[in-house]
């Protein structure tokens, strides 16, 4: 297979075919690391290395899918910046966010890359008609991932043009957008008061179960969104804090500009 990842290739080489195959502890030993889980005060886990051994401490009072994406992004640590002490508190581990520093955004990309591996992930996606909260669900049980994990995998490596967006009360936190989606579509800092999500955040609606129909303007500032339609669905992932799928299905809508002033089409 071609173009895999360091994290795909160690899986391959393991004889990983299935999503229930990912022991990552059994993973964890074959590259010389020994995995303990303690409580830890402000801290998701830590790697301490020497020469070609290393122990990783998870914290034991997470949850377990959040236990298992730490120990995977610490394995990111000990395959990229083996040398260094690495405590990762929890804005470090799976942060969208601009805070997060390259060496945390690297063990992420592993992270994701050994839990939800293309050869795997994307055989299944396209087994889905379209992309809802629903989808993530099912996707997240099947690979034993958070939902927010699995809703930016499906996201940046799926078949669905759309942008996933975290929103908390001070606003947007983070989005990310697939590769079919051009760049000019960015959502708005601020929730506009017509989107479903506004209700939900600042409201007492409950999540959405289904995408809605919503005119374009209220995610985009864009002068021609108002032209267009998106679908949108909405949950609570916090107390405080909201995720939104924004599913683009209109073709003009995936055309942008190239430099001779032609409409280029991204599929």
């Amino acid at each position: 297979m071609k173009g895999l990842s360091a994290a795909e290739i160690t899986l391959i080489d393991l004889g990983v075919s299935e999503p229930s195959e990912i022991d990552l502890e059994a993973i964890a030993w074959t590259l010389g690391t020994h995995i303990r889980y303690r409580p830890l005060d402000m801290c998701e886990a830590r790697i301490i290395g020497h020469g070609d051994q290393a122990i990783i401490t998870i914290n034991s009072q997470s949850n377990p899918r959040r236990q298992r994406f730490s120990l995977a992004h610490e394995l990111g640590h000990w395959r990229y910046h083996r040398g260094d002490l690495l405590v990762c508190q929890t804005e470090d581990i799976g942060n969208k966010g601009n805070g997060s520093s390259s060496m945390e955004r690297v063990a992420d990309t592993y992270a994701a890359d050994i839990l939800m591996p293309c050869y795997l992930f994307q055989p299944i996606v396209r087994t889905f008609p379209k992309i809802t909260f629903q989808t993530v669900r099912t996707l997240a049980d099947t690979f034993r991932t958070s939902l927010t994990s699995t809703a930016i995998r499906l996201v940046e490596k799926g078949s669905f043009p759309a942008i996933l967006i975290c929103h908390d009360p001070q606003g947007r936190k983070w989005f990310v957008r697939s590769p079919d989606v051009p760049d000019r579509w960015f959502p708005k800092k601020e929730l506009d008061s017509d989107s479903y999500a506004f209700d939900i955040l600042f409201g007492r609606n409950s999540d959405d179960s289904m995408p809605h129909k919503i005119e374009a303007d209220a995610w985009f500032d864009r002068q021609e969104a108002a032209k267009y339609e998106v679908l949108e669905q909405t949950i609570r992932i916090g107390e405080k804090e909201i995720l939104s799928i924004i599913s683009i299905d209109d073709g003009d809508m995936l055309e942008e500009r190239n430099t001779s002033g032609n409409w280029r089409t991204y599929r």
